[in-house]
């Protein structure tokens, strides 16, 4: 393939890239993933920092391949932990071919979102489209007036959309529209990932990631960001017949304070029973096996500002 290769409008080149959706929490990023890729990859939380770890959606289309990068959420940082997570934002930001901004149409442009915007604003090579989520939240007007404020902030911090859109990932016809204007920002290149591929993430992160969304229901007010969950192994169970497989999970779920243990646990262990419940119903979703999962809580002490465990626990 050389740079003089023509070709004909006809056998048009393949494209494929990089994309990632950025905004605040509860902006609508991982539905709008979901949404995309057409099967629940990301782990959609209403929290920042649930989703730590690069997840990949992939959309697959015979003339382009979409592959969806998951950054964390991007905050003002107040520990180790949290400028370690906006150094791999910013690195991400810059290595990939699209940024979609998504801002829900409900809400007004508030400080999360100008923040996460200024910083676009440094980030000056990537082309940026501005994704304006829930759109079936609101009627014409304030959608109007949304698109109207985002253009605004765009021109306020020198910012280029190159799209603004509106969509709503309940409706197919709109987010199939947004890969069509996704598609010609990517290089010409022949397909990244293997045909069948959804998510490149390694399994064991996304089974950690499920664990640690139900050890946080219904305890984040007492427990934000102090939990972490690593999965020492996956194996599959010796002896048992082909059409009945069982995989053995062995999970820890690390607290930083001794005084956490209780509320993770629960009284006579019946929280940690129904995590243990709970997140083996997504994990078997996931996997598509049965699945026995050990479950234990453990001490690490102030994790978070701790550059040591925060490499041990694959930050």
């Amino acid at each position: 393939m050389g740079a003089m290769s023509v070709r004909t409008e006809s056998s048009a080149a393949h494209r494929a890239g990089f994309a990632c959706f950025v905004g605040r929490p509860n902006a609508g990023k991982s539905t709008l993933t979901n949404a995309l890729v057409g099967t629940k990859v990301a782990i959609t939380s209403n929290r920042p920092q649930t989703t730590r770890h690069t997840v990949r959606g992939i959309v697959h289309r015979p003339e382009a391949q979409l592959v969806l990068v998951d950054t964390p959420g991007l905050h003002k940082p107040r520990t180790l932990l949290g400028e370690r997570l906006n150094d791999v934002v910013r690195t991400t930001w810059s290595e990939v071919d699209v940024i979609g901004f998504c801002l829900p149409a409900d809400q007004k442009i508030g400080p999360g979102d100008r923040y996460i915007a200024s910083e676009l604003a440094g980030i000056k090579k990537t082309p940026k489209i501005a994704i304006v989520t829930k759109t079936d939240l609101v009627d014409s007007k304030a959608l109007a007036a949304q698109l109207i404020a985002i253009d605004q902030l765009g021109k306020e911090l020198g910012i280029e959309w190159a799209e603004i859109i509106p969509v709503s990932a309940v409706g197919d016809a709109q987010v199939s529209l947004l890969a069509d204007l996704l598609v010609p920002m990517l290089p010409e290149s022949p397909p990244l990932y293997p045909e069948g591929d959804l998510t490149d993430e390694p399994e064991q992160v996304m089974v950690a990631e499920l664990i640690r969304e139900a050890a946080l229901e219904g305890v984040r007010d007492e427990l934000p960001h102090s939990i972490a969950v690593v999965v020492e192994e996956m194996l599959p169970r010796e002896d048992r017949p082909a059409d009945k497989p069982l995989l053995d999970i062995h999970a820890n779920v690390y607290i930083e304070r001794p005084s956490q243990k209780g509320i993770i646990i629960g009284p006579k262990g019946k929280r940690l029973k129904e995590v243990g419940v709970k997140s083996r119903k997504h994990i078997e979703a996931l996997l598509g096996t049965p699945v026995f999962l050990d479950l234990h809580v453990k001490v690490a002490k102030d994790w978070q500002r701790d550059p040591k465990q925060l490499r041990k626990l694959g930050f």
